[in-house]
């Protein structure tokens, strides 16, 4: 296993003194690591250095043809002064399946997760001390080769940053309004929709743009094929809760597999939930919905862990859920995996790793 070199900043920024203004992913730390694979060398010369601006030729493949993947999860500072970081060894395993699917050298996940490990310690300052906040932290890989031809690069980046942020939810967590999309697609079974790419997020952008318009938080996606089965809303992945089932789409290849929509099914399980991992039809659940049973629903994922719907329009149909309240089962998940990252409830199922 290589070795990792440490370059400490001389000049460290001003860190935020107000830590209720974050916001997400505006301020960034002062180092940052990188890593770099050449054909016939492999993955080489692992660094933590100062955070600067990167030299990328104009015509690097990335710019040109979208081969990046990415990466998020984060660290917290827990009500014990511990810092933990959330089953971050499934993030690297993920990045590996996302390099697989886009034609970029696997790495070496252990060595990557001490790397990160080691930056996240060299950055525990700038790890927020308040209540909801944390560090965001954002590994991403991309092929930099200056050619344009439409080819796998020959050299690729590892980089991961770091950014301190503010709680998802600075006034209380409370429900969204979701429009169901019906005219653009996300992703097709053989597609990169299981894929942590770039260009996936590039394409949602236009239907959550008309979403906003229509005064929707965000889109529920529907399959590409035959634009009937639900599959993620928005960048996260979605659970309904129907009756005594509590449904998610099933993973066929177009959903990215959430390790927070994992996590949430391990809980739910654990606590005698019937939880179905099966395909569910917008049809499906307009029709549940009208014989009222359609008790809540709410998305999953590493920036909010947990989003619940408060109201999901289709066509010309208002599903309201839960009288636009948050539900029993939302409520409870948040509760349980937010206290699981802050040291707040106990980590039963090793879950975290503490880094101090």
């Amino acid at each position: 296993m290589q070795d990792l070199r440490i370059e400490l900043t001389k000049n460290p920024k001003q860190k935020p003194t107000d830590e209720s203004t974050l916001g997400f992913g505006r301020i960034f730390t002062d180092h940052m690591f990188i890593m770099e694979y050449d054909r016939g060398e492999g993955w080489h010369d692992a660094r933590i250095v100062p955070y600067a601006p990167l030299n990328l030729d104009p015509a690097a493949l990335c710019l040109h043809y979208g081969q990046s993947v990415f990466e998020g999860l984060k660290a917290y500072r827990g009500v014990d002064g511990k810092i933990r970081m959330f089953r971050p060894k499934k993030n690297m395993s993920r990045l590996n399946t996302s390099n697989v699917r886009m034609c970029i050298p696997e790495i070496n996940e252990d060595f990557a997760l001490s790397c990160m490990e080691k930056l996240v310690e060299i950055e525990k300052d700038w790890i927020p001390k308040l209540d909801g906040a944390s560090l965001y932290i954002r590994p991403y890989i991309f092929g930099d080769d200056a050619a344009v031809g439409v080819r796998a690069s020959d050299h690729y980046q590892f980089i991961i940053i770091c950014s301190p942020v503010g709680a998802y939810y600075p006034e209380g967590i409370n429900p969204v309004k979701i429009y169901v999309e019906d005219n653009y697609v996300r992703a097709v079974r053989g597609g990169t929709g299981e894929a942590k790419a770039a260009a996936n997020y590039a394409i949602s952008l236009k239907a959550q743009d008309e979403a906003h318009e229509k005064n929707y938080s965000q889109v529920l996606w529907l399959d590409g094929v035959e634009r009937k089965y639900i599959e993620e809303v928005g960048a996260m992945n979605v659970f309904f809760v129907l009756d005594d089932e509590i449904v998610t789409p099933a993973l066929g290849g177009s959903i990215l597999p959430g390790i927070t929509r994992m996590s949430c099914i391990e809980l739910m399980r654990s606590w005698g939930y019937t939880v179905n991992e099966r395909k569910i039809s917008i049809e499906e659940l307009y029709e549940v919905s009208k014989a009222g049973k359609l008790k809540e629903a709410f998305g999953s994922g590493t920036a909010a862990v947990i989003s619940p719907i408060g109201e999901l329009k289709w066509k010309e149909n208002v599903m309201i859920l839960n009288d636009g309240k948050i539900g029993e089962v939302s409520q409870k998940i948040y509760d349980v995996l937010t206290g699981i990252q802050w040291g707040k409830v106990e980590d039963t199922l090793n879950w975290t790793v503490t880094l101090s």
